[in-house]
């Protein structure tokens, strides 16, 4: 596989934590989801969260959009604890975009649509609303297919109108889950580049959750590996894969990286 991303943040000079969570748990009636979680995001930093279906990543998401409340522990966007924020307001307040694994379009209505109806939302001067649209669909390349509802593109073009209704609020983080599953090679590699780009041309903050580990370790800085709902193992993609923790619970012995 090409290499995406030529260059990683390996550390900071100062730390700017953008997420932080401190001690986070969660159940599900008798089934425990996170324990005990504890991880930071530095400002500027493409950050993963690997691990297998159903250990608790898109619940993380859903933790810190405030969909749902955890039990136990906090959580600070922009080093303020939002454990009472509703959506709406972590999501103005502190600039979230975020991109579910599923939908996050409305089905019957164009591209062109979908973003004026986002757009609406978020813009409040209309030349301003105007030029946000017509610059993200020249930047994802979709003029072409502005006027075609949103249930007939193809996955590659339905994951990019997502990811454009996200940035239409301008956020300074990012939240993209499972954002490979169920695409082509060349769309991945597509998906990755414009992650990437995000990164280097907008100093957006972005974290991904997958379960595809050579397709996120392909454009993070830094990641952690999530098992039996606890945090085993972080650091760079080089580290990760040589982490003993992270081979016997997730990767493997044979695991390989580029």
């Amino acid at each position: 596989m090409a290499i995406i991303k030529k260059f990683r943040i390996k550390s900071f000079k100062q730390k700017k934590p953008i997420l932080k969570l401190e001690n986070i748990s969660l159940s599900f009636g008798n089934r425990q989801i996170l324990e005990n979680i504890n991880f930071e995001i530095n400002r500027g930093e493409i950050f993963g969260m690997l691990g297998p279906n159903g250990v608790g990543k898109s619940t993380i998401f859903n933790l810190v959009t405030g969909l749902i409340l955890p039990e136990k522990g906090s959580i600070f966007i922009g080093g303020e604890k939002v454990n009472n924020f509703p959506i709406f307001h972590r999501t103005t307040k502190f600039k979230i975009g975020y991109v579910p694994q599923y939908g996050g379009y409305f089905y019957d209505l164009t591209l062109f649509e979908n973003l004026k109806a986002v757009g609406e939302i978020l813009i409040e001067n209309p030349r301003d609303r105007v030029e946000k649209i017509n610059f993200l669909t020249s930047k994802f390349d979709l003029e072409s297919i502005r006027d075609i509802k949103a249930k007939f593109l193809s996955g590659g073009q339905k994951k990019k109108l997502v990811i454009a209704m996200a940035l239409l609020g301008n956020p300074e983080l990012l939240l993209l889950d499972e954002c490979f599953a169920a695409l082509d090679v060349m769309t991945i590699k597509m998906l990755q580049q414009i992650i990437v780009n995000l990164q280097s041309e907008n100093r957006i903050t972005i974290c991904i959750c997958d379960h595809q580990a050579r397709d996120l370790l392909t454009c993070v800085d830094v990641a952690v590996v999530l098992s039996n709902g606890k945090v085993i193992a972080k650091g760079t993609p080089s580290e990760l894969v040589k982490n003993p923790n992270a081979q016997s619970a997730y990767f493997g012995d044979s695991f390989k990286f580029n």
